[in-house]
């Protein structure tokens, strides 16, 4: 009876938070904030250790997580359109302690996946020195640059959100130029005479147990489809929650597919790794063109992954948000600023990475930009 009361009651988050936080995302900001949540092309790099047998779980992945993700995310975000999104939605369904740990351990995954974003920083800036046979980062200062970018991660998530969220959809419209060059990238290795460094045989395309585990890893690539909505009560239109769900997964399945398609095509396939983005570009176009490209998409994505931290900040934070509201947290961890941010949770995020940071990852790995 306990639990039943709790699934029918309106929680104080769902009564304050659309009182205090303004309505001002539209539809094209979720599609940034959605993107930015879940379309990491390095991980296109990385699931081409499965071969041509890649496109197929791609389409595995897309067919049993992305489609019915959203079409589910759609159907509670409609129903339950408040602040918190995972949060709200289990306490819902299963009271409030099952809600609450649902929410922590939703909230928990972004502190790694910020030092994660700020570590493909050091892999792209080590990237620079591959193109230009420079010493640009000290493997001994990795660790100190990681700590750096999650610092600025949380100075920018503390700005005024319609400011750090029209950065965000800038950078948005540039990373997608940074797809579309790994494509034309792909095509122009093939159309000047060269053979795909993949081998595309039929044989090829047919997933085997030995390649199983990158099916996985295209699960994985594919999680956060609920995240934009953890600012439910700040969109301005019910229907961008439809909008984004259905043009954000468009726009992520056709980038995951010709990302892999252009590294697959002109990168060697003992150097796709996440830095083989850049080299699809370097390789694809070739000579002084190729340089320039790729080092224009390198400073690119150098600057994806710095907002992308932000984004997480601003975007996990609310699930702290609304735990306060809901007495679940200290009542201080609801505190805004006067920018209507949350000033006391990005803050707790940013400083547990940091220390995440300097307890497991100060060794750093020279060879691949990664800490341990």
């Amino acid at each position: 009876m306990l639990i039943t009361d709790q699934r029918s009651s309106i929680l104080r988050s769902e009564r304050i938070a659309g009182g205090i936080l303004p309505k001002v995302l539209s539809s094209f900001d979720m599609l940034a904030i959605f993107v930015a949540i879940v379309l990491w092309i390095p991980n296109a790099a990385t699931v081409t250790g499965a071969g041509a047998a890649v496109f197929v779980y791609w389409g595995l992945g897309f067919i049993t997580c992305l489609i019915p993700g959203a079409i589910v995310t759609g159907q509670l975000g409609l129903m339950f359109p408040g602040e918190g999104s995972i949060y709200v939605w289990t306490t819902k369904a299963f009271g409030n302690f099952v809600g609450f740990l649902g929410g922590f351990c939703a909230w928990w995954p972004g502190i790694l996946v910020i030092i994660s974003g700020s570590n493909y920083v050091v892999t792209y800036i080590q990237s620079l020195e591959n193109l230009y046979h420079l010493p640009l980062l000290p493997a001994e200062s990795q660790g100190l640059v990681i700590i750096l970018l999650i610092t600025i991660s949380f100075l920018l998530s503390i700005l005024r959100f319609r400011l750090t969220q029209n950065l965000v959809n800038i950078i948005f419209l540039i990373y997608g130029s940074v797809i579309v060059l790994i494509g034309v990238a792909g095509l122009a290795w093939l159309i000047t005479g060269h053979s795909p460094h993949s081998d595309f045989s039929i044989h090829q395309w047919v997933p085997k147990w030995s390649n199983l585990t990158f099916y996985g890893l295209v699960i994985l690539a594919l999680l956060g489809i609920e995240v934009p909505l953890n600012m439910g009560v700040e969109i301005k239109d019910k229907r961008s929650i439809t909008h984004y769900l259905l043009w954000g997964s468009v726009v992520v399945m056709a980038a995951y597919l010709i990302v892999t398609f252009g590294v697959m095509i002109a990168v060697p396939a003992h150097q796709q790794d996440p830095s083989a983005l850049v080299e699809a570009i370097h390789q694809g176009f070739a000579g002084p063109l190729g340089l320039f490209l790729a080092t224009i998409a390198n400073l690119f994505l150098i600057g994806f992954f710095v907002f992308v931290c932000a984004v997480y900040n601003y975007s996990y934070a609310r699930l702290l948000f609304v735990s306060g509201l809901d007495r679940r947290l200290p009542i201080a961890i609801s505190k805004i600023n006067g920018y209507l941010f949350l000033r006391l949770l990005s803050s707790p995020k940013s400083k547990t990475s940091q220390t995440s940071c300097l307890t497991y990852c100060w060794q750093p790995r020279p060879s691949s930009g990664a800490c341990r």
